[in-house]
């Protein structure tokens, strides 16, 4: 089987046979194979045994036929090296037991170097680029996500330790801006460097935040990062949810994808970002417990839009949730593949 790039080639704009799809959270708990490992080893668990590690990986690409692998890890992995106690909680999610309040608390974290810190991670990537076909993207947090986890104590519905530490304290927010995006950059540069071909970088949360406090407080971090990232020449991914707000905002960062979640049509998207960015989206998720006519059709939709321009990456409008099928995504995937096929040979 030949390397399919195909991923690649659309993020660049060039010519491609049919639309790109790959999906948040591909590897995870809608997939029996996946459930059986995780009655053994924890999440945690299973990223520090490489080879395990890129089994899980691997698995959704061989189940569902996507075009592009996105490493099995989580958003707080490197968090832990920094000196935060993190623990991942089921039905809770990231829990901390030393939140950062103070400027000393930010100055006791420490940028981890990733070879040394997390080799499980480098040899996972150097494992999946040995062994896959299509592209592997590698990932992580952006310092706003992380922020609110490691300021609150864990998730929160309204932010408002975080956003009063950015508000009240803005010495300390700003230092732990740039504890966080100088690990994110030492962080996404040993990826790179073991062989990753593309980044994402998760901002799920940064949608709790107007315009002018994004442009304040976060957009200034956001342009360190991707400008640090960009001598690497791998495409730049950036999402969030609830973010279609910020995306004019957005259309200032030297990124190369701009995510889309499923509450912003694909043609306002690109209206608001311009024509210099793809797209990757955006299906919302609940279409997977719909019946598959209605789903083929919202897929449709959306492919339309998306290659009304070159440069389309089908996605969710964020990740798979466990109620999934995967024979639904297995169908979904090939009727992407193949409807948009037809309207590319026309």
């Amino acid at each position: 089987m030949t390397f399919n790039d195909t991923f690649l080639r659309s993020i660049r704009k060039e010519s491609v046979d049919h639309i790109p799809v790959w999906y948040m959270r591909q590897a995870g708990r809608y997939q029996p194979s996946y459930r059986k490992i995780k009655e053994k080893f924890s999440l945690e668990q299973i990223t520090e045994q490489p080879e395990l590690c890129a089994e899980v990986t691997i698995a959704p690409i061989e189940q569902l036929g996507v075009d592009a692998a996105i490493l099995y890890s989580d958003i707080m992995t490197p968090i832990k090296p920094m000196g935060i106690d993190v623990e991942i909680k089921a039905g809770i999610g990231p829990v901390i037991s030393n939140p950062v309040r103070t400027l000393a608390d930010v100055n006791a974290m420490r940028v981890p170097n990733a070879k040394e810190d997390l080799p499980f991670v480098i040899e996972t990537i150097e494992i999946l680029v040995r062994e896959l076909k299509v592209p592997l993207i590698t990932f992580a947090g952006a310092p706003f996500t992380l922020a609110s986890y490691i300021i609150e104590g864990g998730p929160s519905r309204n932010y408002y330790k975080t956003k009063q530490m950015m508000y009240s304290a803005p010495d300390v927010w700003n230092a732990l801006m740039d504890k966080l995006s100088d690990m994110i950059l030492s962080y996404m540069k040993a990826h790179i460097e073991a062989g990753a071909q593309a980044i994402q970088i998760f901002d799920s949360w940064v949608g709790s935040l107007s315009q002018s406090d994004y442009r304040t407080y976060v957009l200034p971090t956001m342009k360190k990062i991707f400008t640090g990232l960009q001598e690497l020449n791998v495409p730049k991914i950036y999402f969030g949810v609830g973010t279609g707000e910020l995306m004019r905002i957005w259309s200032e960062l030297p990124v190369d994808v701009i995510g889309v979640d499923w509450r912003v049509p694909l043609d306002q998207a690109r209206e608001r970002v311009g024509s210099k960015f793809s797209l990757q989206g955006n299906l919302d998720p609940a279409y997977l417990l719909a019946p598959e006519d209605v789903r083929f059709a919202e897929a449709a939709r959306i492919l339309d839009m998306g290659m009304a321009q070159p440069g389309f990456v089908f996605n969710l409008g964020h990740g798979i949730f466990p109620e999934a099928d995967v024979d639904v995504l297995k169908r979904l995937t090939d009727f992407v593949h193949e409807y948009s096929a037809r309207r590319l040979s026309r």
